[in-house]
């Protein structure tokens, strides 16, 4: 029987939910610009990225359901797990309102879901090291796209980090801190809720795909690292 996991939750502890179809697994469209130029054959086409794009999955209902309960759980944003890729987890929130009339008269309805165009790994372990005299560790993408990375510090004074040999940003640590949040998904760096961007200085890192080696300079006490390796 298929069954999803939405923000946590599994479907079939959802009172008297059937999920009665999943979405075929399909590759999002890449966004685009063309541009025509008289005398010129072809045209020029620029790449832009993947757009989001949608999943329906539709649902019924079986004896004893709780009508309250499936309106409750399919609301909000979150990860998306379903049981025809149990591994992997998509980023999506529900938008568009479920015909609750449809489900309660017939039994049947299709729930959709706003989905961003990469898919990651299910619980994915980060990287710790707590450095002792080490200057380096490796990260593995093991996914087939080219991943953004979470990262952590903690440490103090100037650390500058490398990625497979070029160094990528610096981070000083303001007087009284002595960790950050590296986050390349957001392009934000912050710590409890602040923002902590102009204590930064470069890129925020990408991983290829594959193994990737973090090396760093200056005082840093301890590295994790959340790969979050990515598919389409």
């Amino acid at each position: 029987m298929s069954k999803i996991n939405w923000k946590g939750i599994d479907s079939d502890t959802i009172t008297g939910l059937i999920i009665s179809e999943l979405p075929p697994i399909s590759k999002p469209k890449m966004k685009t610009t063309i541009t025509k130029i008289d005398g010129r054959d072809g045209d020029i086409i620029e790449e832009l990225g993947y757009e989001s794009y949608t999943k329906s999955i539709k649902v019924g209902l079986s004896k004893n359901y709780n009508i309250d309960e499936v309106i409750k759980y399919f609301t909000g944003s979150g990860d998306l797990i379903m049981s025809n890729e149990p591994d992997k987890a998509y980023k999506c929130q529900i938008i568009e309102k479920v015909d609750y009339n449809k489900l309660l008269r017939f039994k049947t309805a299709t729930v959709k879901f706003y989905t961003q165009p990469f898919k990651y790994k299910k619980d994915e372990p980060k990287a710790i090291l707590n450095i002792d005299g080490e200057t380096s560790m490796t990260v593995d993408n093991i996914g087939l796209e080219k991943s953004k990375p979470i990262i952590k510090l903690t440490g103090s004074g100037t650390v500058a980090i490398q990625l497979n040999g070029a160094t990528v940003f610096n981070y000083i640590f303001p007087e009284n801190e002595t960790e950050v949040i590296v986050d390349s998904i957001q392009e934000e760096a912050y710590l409890n809720g602040f923002y902590k961007n102009r204590n930064m200085t470069g890129e925020f890192p990408i991983l290829e795909v594959g193994e990737n080696t973090i090396s760093w300079s200056g005082n840093l006490t301890k590295i994790e690292i959340e790969p979050k390796s990515r598919w389409l």
